[in-house]
């Protein structure tokens, strides 16, 4: 069963509801974020880097701590170009299933992960790799409330087109284009579901937000606007 329709629906109730998570960014400028999930892959993140390469522009990534442990070099390259690098969770376990502690140690579990893989001392990840985006944006009051005494960020998203369930390249490129607003924070995936078309969805997407104008910037860059309106 397709949602696509109903996420611009749960945003708007969403949103205002749970202002402390990053959605969007109210902002005047036409500028949007792109975030990838479930990833790193290794054969889909790196068709998917030669497209960010391509137009050399900046992305986020939120990965699971189990993919980076498979793919360590490609979670490295990701890191090396400048990318933004986040938390999913170490194997997309939803998060309403862990006890406080065990989801603490989900996430430095995943942050271990990350410093291998990208040859980082493990205090520099713990500092600042703190965004987190919950697997299937699922969440409660009391899991946000983890999250913030922790010191991560809690990360959403506005525009979500459904592109794990594969629908087609043309049809996700549309429902982004068509949902894409100023600030719009939006969601793909670069993993085993979704990730197929990442590429070329993303190629689309992106030369076609290029022509109306937008720039490409960061989670990191997307907070700071949020923070400063």
């Amino acid at each position: 069963m397709q949602l696509a329709p109903v996420y611009p629906i749960l945003y708007r109730i969403l949103q205002p509801t749970f202002p402390y998570c990053l959605w969007s960014a109210r902002v005047k400028e036409p500028i949007v974020a792109l975030t990838f999930d479930d990833g790193p892959h290794p054969q889909h993140t790196p068709q998917l880097l030669k497209v960010l390469d391509k137009y050399d522009i900046p992305a986020s990534f939120f990965w699971l701590g189990v993919c980076v442990e498979r793919s360590p070099e490609v979670a490295k390259a990701v890191y090396q170009r400048g990318h933004w690098v986040g938390l999913h969770g170490y194997n997309h376990q939803m998060f309403t299933s862990f006890t406080a502690p065990i989801l603490k140690q989900n996430l430095v579990k995943t942050q271990l992960a990350i410093a291998q893989a990208c040859k980082l001392d493990l205090d520099y990840v713990q500092t600042h790799v703190r965004d987190v985006r919950p697997p299937n944006g699922v969440f409660t009051p009391q899991i946000l409330k983890s999250l913030q005494s922790w010191s991560y960020r809690p990360v959403m998203w506005s525009v979500v087109p459904e592109d794990w369930l594969l629908p087609g390249i043309a049809v996700v490129a549309q429902r982004v284009l068509s949902q894409v607003r100023n600030g719009s924070l939006i969601v793909l995936h670069d993993g085993m579901f979704g990730g197929a078309d990442v590429a070329q969805t993303t190629d689309l997407i992106v030369k076609n937000l290029l022509q109306r104008g937008f720039n490409f910037v960061t989670v990191e860059q997307l907070w700071q606007l949020s923070q400063a309106v």
